[in-house]
């Protein structure tokens, strides 16, 4: 594999490489290395159908299911996108719209499932005819960064997670749906460090909804100062999607967020979340 820098401080697009061959025994160590080391993985002009692309994630881990089993054993995508399954685009004031819109907080997908996410595995299906962009920003960076006073208050922290808090950002009548209520809070400790090479990062999100030990102002207040540092622009990667980019990246040292776009034209990305194992440090998460 060649790799060339997508930001200076993390990322890096992954040359020569068709995704719809790698194998446990051929390729995959060397994108997991990469994936351990830069947190971000672009790869361009890849052409996975879901199968390929299920086939890929599994050899990060165990594929994430959200239905809570209605979709059965079998693991299935869970597609990004504003064209419904009735073949319509979905309204831009109805609730699947808005659901999409509450993307564009910054986030790590999956923290408020009892098991969150290692990996997301994104490609560009359908683009609109602008915007759309992806933003990811390093929390392993950010952290190193992060002022000393800050850093103390929070080494010890534990934060709490609810899906329906960031929903409330958007829209109240969005969070009471069951959609988004099913999961009781979640509680992560709010520094995670990788088992590979001792880096840590970060673990926070828009779904933080209560910091243990604070009263909700206070909380919400260092959430919302961490999250302006480890946001600013000089932490930030703007990926500008073409048809055919896949985006790996490690949930357990970024945040990311969606842009706009013209919500009456289609944008599909095709997606699915990997849970974390043990191996990848989910025990030493928890509180």
């Amino acid at each position: 594999m060649r790799l060339t820098p997508l930001h200076p401080l993390f990322g890096v697009e992954v040359h020569e490489v068709d995704l719809r061959t790698v194998r446990r025994t051929s390729g995959y160590a060397e994108i997991r290395e990469a994936f351990e080391e830069h947190s971000l993985l672009l790869f361009r002009g890849q052409n996975l159908d879901d199968e390929a692309h299920l086939s890929l994630g599994a050899l990060f881990g165990p594929i994430e299911d959200r239905s809570m089993g209605l979709n059965g054993p079998k693991p299935r995508m869970s597609n990004v996108s504003n064209r419904l399954e009735s073949g319509e685009i979905s309204a831009p004031d109805s609730a699947h719209t808005l659901d999409l819109i509450a993307n564009q907080l910054w986030h790590t997908d999956s923290t408020f499932l009892p098991v969150p996410a290692l990996a997301n595995i994104l490609a560009a299906r359908v683009l609109s005819s602008r915007g759309g962009e992806t933003e990811l920003a390093s929390t392993r960076v950010a952290w190193r960064e992060l002022p000393g006073a800050l850093r103390a208050r929070v080494r010890a922290a534990v934060f709490r997670h609810r899906l329906s808090h960031s929903r409330q950002m958007i829209s109240r009548e969005l969070a009471t749906a069951e959609k988004f209520t099913r999961w009781s809070e979640q509680a992560w400790k709010a520094v995670c460090r990788n088992p590979v090479n001792g880096e840590e990062a970060l673990y926070i999100a828009s779904h933080v909804c209560a910091v243990e030990g604070l009263d909700a102002e206070s909380g919400q207040a260092l959430v919302d100062e961490l999250m302006a540092f480890i946001t600013r622009p000089e932490f930030v990667y703007t990926h500008r999607w073409q048809l055919g980019d896949v985006l790996i990246w490690d949930e357990r040292a970024t945040v990311h967020r969606g842009l706009p776009w013209p919500y009456e034209e289609e944008r599909t990305l095709a997606s699915i979340c990997v849970s974390l194992q043990e191996i990848d440090g989910l025990g030493g998460m928890r509180p």
